[in-house]
């Protein structure tokens, strides 16, 4: 087999896992969307809570119903909190995902330029080697004839 063959066989594999990676990213990247806009749900529900909760106000509400819309308020910033963290972890998986991808791309273009420095070595190597048997049997015709010096 030649180096070319062999390295097709290794170029597929490769190529597979980039295939893989690709699709890793697509998947890490579609749960980080789903993470933003649970984020932002959360963030347009706390600007609604606090305008409802502000229009209330103005017609006077009772001290319980103040410390209820504190403690519920902390609640929904502590939960505000938390998807911002779960947001920037799954940024960080972006990154790793689309690291990982862009490096398999890399090595399997880098491994297709070696398969196409090795295919041009062996077609050289096999027009050489045409070229000497074309001379081989061009010397014994004219040896072969008589015609050729003694």
């Amino acid at each position: 087999m030649k180096k070319s063959q062999r390295l097709n066989v290794v170029i597929e594999l490769h190529a597979r896992q980039e295939q893989d990676a690709l699709a890793a990213l697509g998947g890490v990247q579609q749960r980080l969307r789903e993470q933003q806009a649970q984020l932002d749900s959360l963030l347009n529900y706390r600007v609604e809570y606090l305008h409802n909760f502000a229009v209330r106000q103005q017609s006077g509400i009772p001290v319980s119903q103040l410390m209820e819309f504190r403690a519920f308020s902390e609640k929904l910033d502590s939960a505000i909190d938390s998807q911002r963290q779960a947001v920037a972890q799954q940024e960080r998986e972006v990154q790793r995902a689309r690291k990982h991808w862009e490096d398999s791309r890399q090595r399997t273009k880098s491994l297709r330029k070696v398969s196409e420095l090795a295919l041009a070595e062996e077609i050289k190597n096999e027009q050489k080697r045409e070229q000497a048997e074309q001379d081989d049997r061009a010397a014994r015709t004219v040896n072969g004839n008589g015609t050729g010096t003694a």
